[in-house]
C-alpha cells in the first residue's frame, strides 16, 4: 500500500468505530477497513475516497498487527481513533513497525501532532522526522463527506495463527462511568437546575438517578463542576469533554460559548429552561420553557427511580 497517511479502522460487525469518520477525514479520506462487515460499514463513513477492506473476522490486536505490519510499511503517517479497540491496537502495530506512538491526537501534521495531556487541559506538540502511528481523540475533529464513491479495494490479509488476547465477549459500556465523548444520550445539568427544592448536589444526584433509567450519561456545564456538583471528569465544553451525541437534554443550561463550543455536532437537543430565549433554547430543536428542577422532579415521579417519592 503506497500512501502518506492511512486511516485503519476495527470493524465489528458492520459497525465502525467511534470517531472513525474523524480519523478517515483526517487521512484525508485514505482508510483501511479491518474486521467483520467491512462493505457494510463503509456507508457510515462519509468522508471516504478510497478504502482498502480486510475482511478478518473477530479482533485479534496483536495478530492483526502483526499481519497489517507489512501492508503499512510504506504509509508514513498511520491514523487510528482513539476508540477501546484503536486504543489497543495502535501500540501493538507501533511496535511491529517500529514507530514513534503519538497517542491523544486532537491534530495530526505532516512530521508530528498536537496531543491532548491532563485531561485536555494541555496541548503539546510533538514533531518527528520519522514515519508513525497515532491515535485521535473522537470528537475534535468533525468531518465532511467526500460527495464521490470510493475507490474500494479487496485485500487479503494473511492473520498468523499465534498466542494473543481472545475476546470473550464485548459488552456496552455503563452509561453511569462511560466517556462522555463515547456517549449517544446525555442529561446536561446547568446551574438553573439547582433552583428550587434540592441543593445543587441533590438535583445532580437526582439527574444521575433519571440518566441511568433512560440509558443516558450525565453531564455538566463548568459552572456545576466548579461548585462541586459534579466531578471534572462530566464537564461538557472546551476545558472540558468534546461530545457528539445523538441526544443532548440540557437541564438549566443557559448555554455559554465555552460549553455550546463542546457540544460538537448533536443530532437531537432538547433545553429545559426558564428562559425562552437563551442560548442553549435557540439552538435546541425542543425547547421547554418551564422550570428545569419541577420538570426532572415530575420525570423522576414518572420513571419510578430510586429517591423520587423525596423529590
Amino acid at each position: 500500500m503506497n500512501a502518506d497517511c492511512v486511516a485503519l479502522l476495527v470493524i465489528r460487525r458492520g459497525v465502525p468505530p467511534l470517531g472513525g469518520d474523524e480519523a478517515v477525514a483526517e487521512a484525508g479520506g485514505d482508510a483501511l477497513l479491518v474486521g467483520a462487515g467491512c462493505a457494510e460499514a463503509m456507508a457510515q463513513l462519509p468522508p471516504l475516497r478510497r478504502a482498502w477492506c480486510a475482511e478478518s473476522g473477530d479482533f485479534a490486536a496483536g495478530a492483526w498487527a502483526r499481519a497489517l505490519a507489512p501492508v503499512l510499511r510504506n504509509v508514513r503517517r498511520v491514523v487510528l481513533p482513539a476508540s477501546a479497540d484503536g486504543r489497543d491496537l495502535a501500540p501493538r502495530l507501533a511496535a511491529e513497525l517500529d514507530r514513534p506512538l503519538l497517542a491523544g491526537a486532537v491534530r495530526i501534521g505532516e512530521r508530528g501532532a498536537e496531543l491532548a495531556r491532563w485531561d485536555g487541559r494541555l496541548a503539546v506538540t510533538v514533531d518527528t522526522s520519522r514515519p508513525f502511528v497515532a491515535t485521535l481523540v473522537p470528537g475534535v475533529r468533525g468531518s465532511t463527506p467526500a460527495e464521490v464513491e470510493p475507490e474500494v479495494t479487496a485485500l487479503e490479509l494473511t492473520v498468523p495463527e499465534s498466542a494473543d488476547a481472545r475476546v470473550l465477549e464485548v459488552l456496552d459500556p455503563d452509561p453511569a462511568t462511560a466517556d462522555l465523548a463515547e456517549a449517544p444520550r446525555i442529561l446536561g445539568a446547568g446551574a438553573g437546575l439547582a433552583r428550587g427544592g434540592l441543593s445543587g448536589p441533590e438535583s445532580l444526584d437526582l439527574l444521575g438517578e433519571v440518566a441511568s433509567a433512560l440509558g443516558a450519561s450525565l453531564g455538566a456545564t463548568r459552572v456545576v463542576t466548579d461548585a462541586g456538583w459534579a466531578p471534572y471528569e462530566r464537564q461538557i465544553g472546551t476545558t472540558g469533554v468534546v461530545v457528539d451525541p445523538d441526544l443532548y437534554v440540557a437541564f438549566g443550561v443557559s448555554g455559554a460559548t465555552q460549553h455550546t463550543g463542546g457540544l460538537g455536532n448533536p443530532r437531537h437537543v432538547v433545553s429545559i429552561n426558564t428562559d425562552g430565549s437563551s442560548p442553549m433554547t435557540a439552538m435546541a430543536d425542543l425547547g421547554l420553557v418551564t422550570d428545569a428542577q419541577a420538570l426532572l422532579r415530575e420525570l423522576a415521579r414518572r420513571l419510578d427511580v430510586p429517591g423520587s417519592e423525596h423529590a
